[in-house]
């Protein structure tokens, strides 16, 4: 049990116990800092981009941020609001209202502690590569579609939330748009593409928020602000609260469940990528299952303090390592930063223009497209193709939690197909039926014997994992080589494993040889079938079947049977 609760010891207790001075703290206040400026502007446009106020964002990289590296599995992860959540937060809040919100939240942190207790994590981390990519450039568009009303300064009262709608009201506004609203988003744009590439190492997104900020405040211009919008933001971290449960129904958290799965699979998903970009630039290894559970304490926390969801964010990680962190303080230390930032800068964030925002977002929207990926998966086999396509399509056009349901099964059916391939490789024998012309073949081709054996004596080979494709056409073996043979011999050697599925079907050709009263052998059955089999033949008072260690004395056996 020790050994058990050794895996959720965060990271921070490891670092202080392996020795920490001041040299290491120096270079993770600095680290800190860089990051906490880093993610000041980033914080509050993903939380206008969610549909709620700026605050919250800020409120969520304080306080998860805090948590995560307090708790947290990784070294160097960096906690927060991020793009992945804009969709599913925007359509919770839409549908029913920041409260809504808090409850789904809290109920993802449950599941994701849930989830990392039971050791879920290293599972998560296996999530099907064109799934990802399909979702994540799916919310890169949605994040870009958001911000067209705030980049072109277009008068409306009410932005549609589904995307075809959201861009035809935008055609039908376009005569509204405000020259200036658009000169500032290009200049916040032409900034922060210029320090990209020119000096790498400057907070670009603060810098072109502060210079787009300083430029209409002191010219004037017409260009809606965050004070506008939201009026003044508050300076401190509001007082714990939870919502009323006496007023939740049954259907009301079914309505929410879905939302609060998806809030969960994202954050899982994104913070162990970071964990694992941030194993890659460092040579260090995360800890999966302990991360999971920081990550479900902290959206528990974020919740409960007015925040919205947060996960491991890759880019502020990545900034954080390449700024000389040491350890999980300078996490620690980002999230502090950004709490002195609020207290002592909030009356200017009310002069911050929301296009400079816009154009923000509009940077973080094609970081996460990840066009290079998804170029690259168009030129990779069918089926990942279509994997790819079908879960970027429904993210954009109808729903995120449908999309990664629909993508993930797709995955699953295409690792089904792919499995059998392999083992109809090996054995020369389709596990995968398809359909066939009755009218040019209307009798089943009789299934071949093995040469070399006597009569009443049939044999059959599976090579492969035993699992649900392979399973699925062991039950019709018999009814294909005609009459009922005396013994049936079943050779496993090349067979590692058996599923769920795997064992059912074998259960049930069991009962048929019985019933037919047909023997079965089985013949080289490694140590994960042999036991998997034993127990299951422990249970049934008259199971017609034995083991044998080779094909010859499985073959001498049935000669045996068929004398008797």
């Amino acid at each position: 049990m020790a050994s058990y609760w050794h895996l959720f010891i965060p990271k921070l207790f490891t670092v202080l116990r392996e020795g920490y001075g001041f040299k290491a703290s120096k270079s993770d206040a600095l680290s800190g800092l860089t990051v906490a400026i880093v993610a000041l502007p980033l914080a509050m446009a993903l939380a206008i981009a969610s549909g709620v106020g700026p605050e919250r964002g800020l409120y969520t990289a304080i306080v998860a941020g805090f948590l995560i590296s307090l708790l947290g599995g990784s070294r160097f992860q960096i906690g927060g609001p991020t793009g992945a959540f804009v969709v599913v937060v925007y359509n919770v809040v839409d549908r029913f209202g920041y409260e809504g919100l808090v409850i789904a939240t809290l109920m993802a942190g449950v599941i994701l502690l849930v989830a990392g207790f039971a050791k879920l994590g290293a599972y998560i981390k296996y999530i099907p590569y064109p799934v990802v990519t399909g979702f994540t450039s799916g919310i890169a568009v949605i994040i870009f579609s958001s911000q067209v009303k705030d980049l072109l300064g277009l008068r409306m009262t009410d932005v549609p939330a589904d995307f075809l709608a959201k861009w035809a009201a935008y055609g039908d506004h376009l005569s509204t748009f405000n020259p200036i609203t658009v000169a500032v988003a290009a200049g916040a744009l032409a900034v922060i593409a210029g320090l990209r590439k020119y000096a790498p190492r400057w907070p670009a997104f603060l810098l072109a928020v502060v210079g787009a900020s300083v430029a209409v405040w002191s010219l004037g211009l017409n260009a809606e602000t965050i004070g506008q919008r939201f009026g003044e933001i508050p300076s401190t971290l509001p007082a714990p609260s939870l919502p009323s449960f006496s007023t939740l129904t049954f259907e009301h958290l079914s309505a929410l469940l879905p939302s609060a799965f998806t809030i969960a699979f994202l954050a899982g998903v994104e913070s162990l990528l970071s964990a694992v970009v941030a194993d890659g630039m460092t040579g260090r290894r995360h800890r999966s299952n302990c991360e999971l559970v920081a990550q479900g304490a902290a959206n528990i926390a974020s919740a409960m303090m007015g925040g919205i969801p947060a996960t491991g964010a890759i880019a502020r990680t990545a900034t954080n390592i390449r700024s000389g962190a040491r350890s999980p303080v300078s996490g620690i230390m980002h999230a502090i930063f950004l709490l002195l930032f609020m207290v002592a800068l909030t009356p200017l964030m009310a002069f911050i223009p929301l296009a400079a925002l816009g154009a923000v977002l509009v940077v973080v929207a094609w970081n996460m497209s990840e066009y290079q990926h998804f170029r690259h998966l168009m030129s990779a086999p069918a089926g990942d193709r279509v994997v790819l396509l079908t879960t970027f399509t429904l993210t954009v056009l109808v729903d995120l939690t449908v999309a990664i349901e629909v993508g993930v099964v797709l995955a699953a059916v295409l690792f089904m197909h792919r499995m059998a391939q392999v083992v109809e490789i090996e054995t020369h024998t389709k596990l995968i039926d398809e359909d066939i012309d009755d009218l040019t073949d209307p009798v089943a081709t009789p299934y071949p014997a093995d040469q070399g054996i006597p009569d009443g004596v049939e044999v059959f080979s599976i090579n492969g994992p035993f699992f649900f494709g392979a399973a699925a056409r062991l039950g019709e073996i018999l009814e294909q080589i005609g009459p009922p043979p005396k013994v049936f011999i079943l050779r496993l050697r090349h067979v590692p494993l058996m599923d769920a599925t795997g064992v059912a079907a074998m259960l049930k050709f069991m009962e048929q040889c019985r019933h037919q009263g047909t023997h079965v052998i089985l013949c080289r059955v490694r140590p994960q079938p042999r036991e998997v089999l034993a127990n299951m033949c422990a249970g049934m008072a008259d199971c017609a079947v034995e083991f044998a260690a080779n094909f010859d004395e499985a073959r001498k056996r049935a000669i045996a049977l068929i004398g008797a």
